[in-house]
């Protein structure tokens, strides 16, 4: 009865076994009841939050790529249509990629060319390469995305090459880009973890993000790929990538596989980050990473 303490009251203990019991009188004590409005003064924080943040709706691409039914093309303009009048401010539309790969993604010159372009909205769109560059900037795309990862072995599976293969292949995606006036976001997958090496060290990420930087991407997005991270990790991890990359180029991309997207993304908030990659839904997961479950939802 210690949570009792200092009521003044009067209780009748349960008896099944005797229910005539006396009551049992509590003593007078002095008693306040807690100021709840000092509840959450006493939450710890590891830093203030950011007065602005960034959403970066990820759904249409990253969203629907692991869908295995074909969603039409007019579904998909709609989609895209819609989350534009929710007052999203980036939308990664489509990807360039190879059909044969991502059949999901066959139709992306038909969508990019379809969607209601609002004027301060941003409509970036994935490519693999150079092939996929230059279909891209023929549709008139202001905005490109290349991605790479922390694991030889999941690069291998997803884009069938090595780390050092993909970064000497987007510098020349990279340069083309910079002549053209189109700006660059790179992603890494598998910052926190591996769904075939296990732990992925810190170390490779932070390299893998310094030499995006170094060839000229605004942004460059962590991705949670597996959603193992936790928010011990995202504090080192963030922590390692703003030594060498500026915390203003720095987002986050945690997929929700163990409930801890939020937690992460919590985190990271309060070291400095303020572009957030979700996806509206929930939608998303990876085709390369089996039983990792969808983005954050928008």
């Amino acid at each position: 009865m210690n949570f009792l303490r200092g009521i003044n009251s009067t209780i009748r203990p349960k008896s099944i076994n005797n229910r005539n019991a006396k009551p049992i009188s509590v003593s007078k004590r002095n008693y306040s009841p807690p100021d709840l409005s000092t509840r959450h003064s006493r939450t710890k924080f590891i830093g203030t939050l950011p007065e602005f943040v960034k959403i970066v709706e990820v759904g249409p691409r990253d969203g629907l790529q692991n869908e295995k039914q074909i969603i039409s093309t007019d579904d998909k303009v709609k989609l895209i249509d819609m989350l534009t009048d929710a007052g999203l401010q980036s939308i990664e539309a489509t990807s360039f990629v190879n059909p044969t790969w991502i059949p999901q993604m066959a139709d992306s010159k038909q969508v990019y060319a379809r969607i209601n372009k609002a004027s301060g909205t941003h409509y970036p769109v994935l490519v693999p390469n150079i092939r996929g560059f230059k279909d891209a900037k023929e549709s008139g795309v202001k905005e490109i995305s290349i991605f790479t990862a922390a694991s030889n072995t999941f690069n291998k599976r997803n884009i069938n090459c090595s780390i050092e293969e993909s970064l000497l292949r987007y510098k020349e995606v990279t340069d083309a880009a910079h002549d053209a006036e189109i700006k660059v976001r790179g992603y890494i997958s598998c910052v926190l973890g591996c769904p075939y090496e296990g732990n992925v060290p810190l170390s490779k990420t932070v390299e893998v993000a310094k030499e995006l930087f170094n060839m000229g991407c605004y942004e460059i997005s962590l991705g949670d790929t597996i959603g193992v991270g936790n928010a011990g990790k995202t504090l080192e991890l963030i922590n390692a990538i703003k030594s060498e990359v500026p915390i203003s180029c720095i987002a986050v991309h945690f997929h929700d596989t163990y409930g801890q997207a939020m937690t992460n993304i919590l985190t990271a908030l309060q070291l400095g980050v303020n572009v957030v990659d979700s996806s509206v839904a929930g939608l998303g997961g990876c085709p390369y990473a089996k039983g990792a479950s969808g983005n954050v939802a928008t």
